[in-house]
């Protein structure tokens, strides 16, 4: 099963911030894409991307989608019950996979709390290893975009950040330099049977993060640490996840970060530091982009 250049790459997930990126990629460099979405009329995008209807919940709709495919991007939104028979689907039609996993297996303290999510990723790689397709796995640290899902509320509705962990280092990376990475593994065969693990380029305590979101709002802002206790009480929408975020903290305390430089390697660019992530997504800690009550 040998395809041509001018074969789709199929994006699942393409309507998300990785996806979306990894869209952008692919056509930057004159490849056909293929996005499955669940509603193309409120997908956002462009014209020229091929738009197919399906989700991860239906692995007929995946085997539909990737028909005369050269490749495929795979990442997990959904419950895990249907990964076998997706991944089976894939492996039917297509020639490469390229896997958005974690670092679940990467010799740091921080990764190495046992979770759910990171059981299910384990399982998940296996699957795709095995599936007798080219396969390459991405495996992303943390992500800069945690900073709007944990802190954009915070700082939209005032100069005070209530957080654990404030000296706590990671290496957030921004999810363009993920898509750039994803999309050379789906159009280089270079990078088939590699499993990489991407960060940004340096390591940032979370109070650090903190005080460069303000330094690009003009703002100063204020972290006030708060116990573990305080944190479930103040988060109860976490629920359990509160225990595992907790965890990798905890463990990590007074650890330097794990950073690479896999984004360079293989882009040729240097991975994008936080400041400039935070530049791009002033507008998500902005007071102005409050909604009305």
């Amino acid at each position: 099963m040998t395809r041509s250049e001018n074969a789709p790459a199929l994006v699942i997930g393409a309507t998300g911030r990785t996806g979306r990126g990894v869209v952008a990629e692919l056509l930057r460099a004159g490849r056909p894409v293929r996005a499955l979405v669940r509603d193309p009329a409120t997908s956002g995008l462009r014209a020229d991307v091929e738009l197919v209807t399906g989700d991860l919940t239906d692995p007929a709709s995946i085997d539909r989608a990737a028909e005369g495919a050269q490749s495929a991007f795979l990442v997990w939104t959904a419950p895990f019950a249907t990964a076998p028979a997706v991944v089976e689907a894939l492996a039917r039609r297509v020639e490469r996979i390229v896997l958005l996993s974690s670092p679940h297996q990467t010799p740091h303290p921080f990764f190495q709390q046992p979770n759910r999510l990171a059981v299910f990723h384990a399982e998940l790689d296996r699957m795709v290893i095995e599936s007798g397709r080219e396969w390459t796995i991405v495996r992303p640290g943390m992500f800069a975009a945690n900073a709007i899902l944990w802190w954009g509320s915070q700082i939209q509705l005032g100069d005070e950040v209530r957080w654990p962990y404030g000296a706590v280092e990671t290496a957030p990376i921004d999810e363009r330099d993920i898509a750039a990475v994803a999309a050379r593994a789906l159009i280089d065969g270079a990078h088939v049977g590699r499993d990489y693990v991407v960060t940004g380029p340096t390591p940032l305590t979370q109070a650090e993060q903190v005080q460069a979101i303000g330094d690009v709002l003009g703002r100063r802002l204020v972290f006030h640490e708060l116990t573990p206790d305080e944190f479930r009480a103040e988060n109860p929408a976490y629920g359990p996840a509160a225990n595992m975020l907790l965890a990798a903290w905890a463990a990590a305390v007074g650890v330097p970060a794990y950073v690479t430089s896999t984004v360079e390697k293989i882009t040729g660019t240097p991975a994008r530091s936080f400041a400039e992530w935070s530049r791009n997504n002033a507008e998500a800690f902005d007071r102005d982009v409050i909604a009305p009550a």
